[in-house]
């Protein structure tokens, strides 16, 4: 049995509706986000010869979680390569590829890495289809391993999204799931636009049933992963699993948590936000990074200005602490946890 999936457009054409190719149903397998965004990027490369993956150590060691195993093996060199220590020159190939008709899924190692190149993606990938009044697709996805959680040294455990948020012309996505990192990956792929596509390497090996048959929400939606009725968490990638862990303590104290997930972060599914908010009439929003002009903050003024009327109280922020980040043996300390966050919750049901 067969099922139509989606294709992207060839560079030049319009990139809706996109091209429909037949793909072999098959059953949902249980994948760790690994496999899954692996299983992606296989059936990305086998669906459109133009799709191309490399970066530092992708081909020959299979990246350095092992996400791109086997790729170079199954497509050849040609397809799936290695490229030098240099951040910035692996996007301005990227920048060139695309511009040449080619999709290029490129890989900086670490958040960490990323800033080496940050000239290239603010100055070219992200300005040049408008540049070119969308005569010319920049397809890139930009595959970044990201935020903390697994005792890594420095430069490797940053929260980098408000830089590329900051940024006109990039989508930005964080998966939470295996299955969302399958989909948004896919659909990151088929994209147009440049996407930067923020890897949570804490859930590397989360698994759960992915069914890549079944398409999920596609990039710009976010999802409710548990509904609730007092207050509205918003988050994203490692720290969905947080808040809902958070949920279940809230609910022994007689509060219930509705925690959304937002998954894109540009484009912002702020209906599904203003929706929820509305219904508890309280938000608290979680992220990793600083606190301090963090994405937090966005959400947090938006919420004032168009949900003003409907909060029962300020929307707080739980967050990492305006600090660099710290060594491994205090990572703990540093990041919000669930202690973090029911602080919050606390504060915004009126407790003292």
């Amino acid at each position: 049995m067969t099922q139509i999936i989606d294709r992207p457009a060839a560079q030049g054409d319009s990139p809706e509706p996109w091209e429909p190719i037949l793909a072999p149903v098959v059953p949902a397998t249980e994948l760790t986000m690994v496999a899954a965004i692996n299983q992606a990027l296989h059936d990305a490369m086998a669906g459109d010869d133009r799709v191309l993956v490399f970066g530092e150590d992708v081909a020959t060691l299979g990246g350095v979680f092992r996400v791109t195993e086997g790729l170079s093996e199954t497509f050849g060199d040609d397809r799936c390569f290695d490229t030098p220590l240099a951040e910035s020159a692996i996007i301005g190939v990227a920048v060139g590829l695309a511009i040449r008709g080619f999709t290029p899924v490129p890989e900086i190692q670490f958040d960490g890495f990323s800033y080496p190149a940050f000239d290239q993606i603010v100055s070219h990938l992200a300005k040049y289809r408008m540049r070119t009044h969308g005569d010319i697709n920049l397809g890139v996805t930009v595959r970044i391993p990201s935020f903390g959680g697994i005792g890594a040294v420095e430069h490797h455990s940053e929260s980098t999204e408000s830089y590329w948020l900051h940024t006109a012309g990039l989508k930005v996505v964080v998966p939470s799931t295996p299955s969302d990192a399958y989909w948004l990956l896919r659909y990151s792929i088929g994209s147009p636009d440049p996407v930067i596509f923020l890897e949570p390497k804490r859930r590397y090996w989360a698994r759960e049933l992915v069914d890549t048959s079944a398409p999920a929400p596609p990039i710009g939606r976010a999802m409710v992963r548990r509904n609730g009725t007092d207050v509205t968490v918003l988050t994203y990638g490692g720290l969905v699993a947080t808040a809902l862990a958070a949920a279940d303590l809230a609910a022994e104290q007689g509060w219930s948590l509705e925690v959304v997930d937002l998954r894109s972060l540009n484009p912002l599914d702020f209906d599904t936000v203003a929706a929820s908010v509305q219904r508890t009439g309280r938000a608290v929003v979680m992220h990793e990074g600083p606190r301090t002009l963090g994405f937090g903050s966005e959400l947090a003024a938006r919420i004032s200005e168009e949900c003003f009327y409907d909060l029962e109280a300020p929307v707080l922020r739980a967050t990492g602490f305006d600090t660099p980040y710290p060594p491994a043996r205090l990572e703990k300390v540093w990041l919000p946890g669930v202690d973090r966050l029911l602080d919050c919750v606390e504060r915004a049901m009126g407790q003292p």
